[in-house]
């Protein structure tokens, strides 16, 4: 009987999927090339993995700071509730992926980002690249090793692998910019200014896009770190037995993106293929999904309950065309970037309409964050342009509320609740309401907040 239980444990694992979950730094979502940049083959390694899997055109991450958004990966929670608002750990009592997978079986190893990936639950990872030893988590040969011997390493111990790979492209410094302190790490092309396109949100200024074009190649090199991970996991054989996931974990580092609740903040290139169970060439144009599904989809595919207290579900049901519920809308949240000022923004996106609420914006209080450094926002600041100029003390200040019509605006440049906006009352209340509710359903620390600063239509 022993031996029949021993014969049958290892079968189940044998039987266990493989998983990848690879991530980039600061990518905007069209900067790659299937999600419609203008730039001829930029992400080739990218736009292959699209081609073999589903790309979600709603693919979101609830929060646009790096540290907090793979707390979201790693717990299926909301940030309101694992705990990690910001920089920060997550609460001691939240359970992982990596230890769920661990007890399942698996051998897990994290690759690049280690500081910024569940730092209290490293002992659930068998094997940890750190990023210094990655070239500053640039180096395309560094991560083909380093998922080389995960990959070995699992095989030796005869378990099923979980591997999360972070690149730390196109982050700054980026590739050839001044400052760039990675310069022995080769991108792979020049990028004239002239060709880059300058987002929506972004005035079109000469030295706007000399600095779009070193972000750009950054995100060429950014692309060649995942074709060495796509390409170490064909080479070991096991690629047709391996659920991979592509994501970015926010917007570009530049105003009106990164940190922050725009549209350009939280939408991400989201990527499925899983050969066998996931149809290639697929688009999910429809559906909102977001990193509190992440977890919950990988314990699925390994057969294993979701964790307790997930926010997220499984996307596999929506593979074979199942629906479901409240795939209509999508949640993002900020509470302080690096400098842990209190900065609480709140947003709600259904597709058409995008809301925000900035709880720390009073005329006077600045908003302060990474993407300003560098040569966008100074340039923004000092235009000949009074337009531009107000643009940049506009992300200075904010006001308390905006409200943007995402099919007219995606760039999000008219707010409809300024003093010649449009009437939207009934619809600000309506998603105001929805926040809310949102907000109580996660034990949100700011709610008391919102309900004093907005007027709010409860039932």
């Amino acid at each position: 009987m022993r031996l029949l239980l021993f014969f049958a444990y290892f079968t189940s694992l044998a039987a266990k999927p493989n998983l990848l979950l690879i991530t980039v730094d600061d990518m905007n979502r069209d900067s790659i090339g299937s999600y419609g940049c203008s730039i001829k083959n930029i992400t080739p390694n990218i736009d292959r993995l699209s081609a073999e899997g589903i790309r979600f055109d709603r693919g979101f991450v609830n929060v646009a700071i790096c540290m907090p958004c793979r707390a979201v990966l790693m717990t299926g929670r909301y940030p309101q509730s694992n705990g990690a608002l910001g920089f920060d750990k997550i609460n001691p009592e939240v359970p992982s992926l990596p230890e769920a997978l661990e007890k399942a079986g698996y051998y897990n190893s994290l690759i690049g980002k280690e500081i910024h990936v569940v730092p209290s639950r490293h002992k659930a990872f068998h094997r940890i690249d750190k990023q210094k030893d990655l070239g500053g988590g640039r180096s395309a040969g560094a991560y083909a090793k380093a998922v080389r011997a995960a990959i070995e390493e699992a095989n030796d111990a005869d378990k099923p692998f979980f591997i999360m790979a972070n690149a730390a492209d196109p982050h700054r410094p980026f590739a050839g910019a001044k400052g760039d302190t990675f310069k022995k790490i080769p991108f792979p092309r020049q990028i004239d200014p002239k060709q880059v396109p300058v987002p929506g949100f972004l005035p079109d200024l000469p030295e706007i896009r000399t600095e779009l074009a070193t972000y750009f190649q950054s995100v060429a090199r950014a692309d060649q770190v995942v074709g060495a991970i796509l390409d170490e996991l064909k080479k070991s054989g096991q690629a047709d037995n391996t659920l991979v996931l592509f994501l970015s974990d926010h917007g570009m580092p530049l105003p009106y993106a990164k940190t922050n609740c725009y549209l350009a903040s939280n939408i991400t290139p989201f990527i499925l293929r899983w050969p066998g169970h996931i149809k290639s060439g697929a688009t999910d144009k429809k559906n909102f999904v977001s990193t509190i599904d992440v977890a919950p989809t990988f314990l699925a595919a390994a057969g294993v309950e979701n964790l307790q207290g997930a926010n997220g579900l499984s996307l596999l049901p929506l593979m074979k065309g199942v629906k479901q519920a409240n795939r209509n809308q999508v949640f993002t949240f900020h509470e302080r970037p690096y400098s842990r000022k209190h900065l609480p923004m709140r947003a709600i996106n259904n597709g058409d309409f995008l809301y925000i609420w900035n709880g720390w914006s009073d005329g006077k209080t600045q908003f302060r964050n990474e993407s300003m450094s560098g040569l966008t926002f100074k340039a923004m600041k000092n235009a000949k342009s009074p337009k531009v100029r107000a643009r940049a003390d506009f992300y200075l200040h904010r006001t308390r509320e905006e409200l943007y019509d995402l099919k007219k605006d995606p760039d999000c440049l008219k707010n409809l609740l300024d003093k010649s906006g449009d009437n939207q009352s009934s619809r600000v209340s309506a998603m105001t309401k929805a926040l809310w509710h949102w907000m109580k359903d996660v034990d949100d620390p700011d709610l008391e907040l919102f309900q004093n600063q907005v007027e709010l239509a409860l039932d």
